[in-house]
């Protein structure tokens, strides 16, 4: 295996502090970088169909929601893992190019709800088309068992880290 940037930040610290175990740092170090790669290789791709991440995010809680592609602000915060506030600036983008409507909730006339439109559900269904291609591709320098590993690895890891939904 060769040495990449994380080996020579471990050395460095061994070599200052060999009083401690920066062992994790061989984990973390790597994720927090491969996080960042994966970030900026995403986001080219939203920004092949004009969009922001979370921007994508919402046409995707939307679509997700199946028939009529509607949802309360509060789910679509719930479904992206963003505030309510930052739901509103993103639907405020998103309305105003016709990718999404709000409406008053027929259930609750106080109620908001917003609505994939005709266009947003063509757009977020090409959108998530080149994504699932594009995570495809990001996932090629691994085998099918060695990303089947990772996956089973960071649910575990995930699950101890978050509180179950």
């Amino acid at each position: 295996m060769t040495e990449d940037h994380v080996d020579r930040i471990q050395a460095a610290w061994h070599t200052e502090r060999p009083d401690l175990d920066v062992s994790p740092q061989g984990v973390i170090g790597r994720l927090h970088r491969i996080a960042a790669h994966l970030t900026a290789e995403l986001a080219v791709g939203y920004a092949k169909y004009g969009l922001s991440e979370g921007e994508f995010d919402v046409l995707a809680a939307l679509r997700r929601a199946g028939t009529p592609y509607e949802r309360a602000p509060g789910e679509i915060a719930l479904h992206t893992m963003v505030t309510t506030g930052a739901v509103s600036k993103r639907v405020d983008r998103l309305e105003q190019a016709g990718l999404v409507r709000r409406l008053r909730s027929s259930t609750d006339g106080r109620g908001r709800m917003v609505r994939l439109t005709p266009a947003g559900k063509r757009l977020i269904d090409k959108a998530f088309t080149a994504h699932m291609a594009n995570e495809q591709r990001l996932l090629a320098a691994l085998s099918a068992s060695e990303s089947e590993q990772l996956e089973a690895l960071l649910t575990t890891w995930l699950a101890a880290l978050e509180p179950p939904d």
